[in-house]
């Protein structure tokens, strides 16, 4: 099963040239049962990369561009009225899939993104007075644009913080984007075939939870996170004034389980401390609420990141 990860990441890399940490946060969110927020600009293959991994699982896939006329019906589903029967159906919307892609989610207001909770939480929606399981596995991959700013809504912190990962994926390289335009000119795209199906990623899934994590590491995990709530008890006081709140228990549960993922995909049995330095990035940087002062001094959260793991003692 190792080895088909392997042949995975290949077939996806048919159609997408570079954007390796891209593919790895899909399949870690994949295979942990998570949800993932993908900011980027405009055509960096975010799209294509998700129905390439859909493609090569056998999973069900749909598309909802966000825009600011969406309502939570467009999502979930609605009820109708047969007029034959005198009742109401229940019509289910596109959120009744195994992968669904949320383009632009920043788009639409609160009241729509907030339809998605209940789905990523609890695997499950509400129409009416009946609530329906949804497919398994059920993922969301939302991509939001951090350019444009107009006709934009920030995501609440409810919604944010159901997302396991947040990924950052800027352009290509020089030499990505020449070997971009070859295969363009050559037609050298290839066609993504069937790797995987359900069954062996219902496998996959179980194998995280023969990787091995210390307790000490876990403690370390902890300490990270309480870092990002109380930065003065671990000498990091000059990092308080940038944060405004940090991440929540969900944040230290999306790091616990992302790090013994990444540890699965690259071919580990236990957990070291560079897994959980890597995916620190990844499960963090959207649960930190920066204050006024960061973004006056041009501070993101990924510095305050660094500055913690730079700071508490890998054990």
């Amino acid at each position: 099963m190792i080895n088909d990860i392997d042949k995975l990441k290949n077939e996806i890399k048919k159609t997408i040239v570079g954007h390796d940490e891209l593919i790895d946060g899909m399949l870690i969110a994949l295979i942990s049962g998570g949800h993932i927020l993908v900011e980027g600009v405009p055509g960096v293959a975010k799209t294509t990369a998700v129905k390439s991994l859909c493609k090569a699982i056998k999973l069900n896939f749909k598309r909802i561009q966000f825009t600011p006329d969406l309502l939570p019906s467009d999502i979930i589903g609605h009820e109708i009225l047969d007029m034959k029967n005198n009742n109401f159906k229940v019509k289910q919307g596109p959120i009744f899939t195994n992968m669904l892609l949320c383009d632009e989610i920043n788009r639409a207001g609160a009241k729509v993104q907030s339809a998605l909770l209940e789905a990523m939480a609890e695997n499950q929606v509400t129409i009416g007075e009946s609530s329906f399981k949804l497919q398994q596995p059920f993922m969301v991959m939302a991509t939001s644009n951090p350019i444009e700013q107009d006709g934009t809504y920030e995501l609440p912190e409810a919604s944010l913080d159901r997302f396991m990962l947040k990924l950052k994926v800027d352009y290509n390289t020089i030499s990505e984007e020449f070997e971009i335009v070859q295969k363009v000119v050559k037609k050298d795209f290839g066609k993504t075939q069937a790797i995987l199906d359900t069954t062996k990623l219902q496998h996959l899934q179980n194998m995280i939870e023969d990787i091995h994590i210390d307790d000490e590491l876990i403690k370390y995990i902890v300490k990270i996170v309480f870092a990002t709530r109380q930065p003065e008890n671990f000498e990091l006081s000059s990092i308080k004034k940038y944060i405004e709140f940090g991440a929540s228990p969900r944040g230290t549960i999306s790091l616990f389980k992302a790090s013994k993922a990444f540890a699965l995909l690259n071919k580990k049995q236990f957990v070291t401390p560079y897994h959980i330095s890597q995916m620190a990035y990844m499960t963090l940087r959207h649960r930190i609420r920066l204050s006024y002062e960061a973004v006056a001094d041009d501070i993101d959260s990924d510095y305050i990141i660094k500055k913690i793991l730079n700071k508490i003692p890998t054990p």
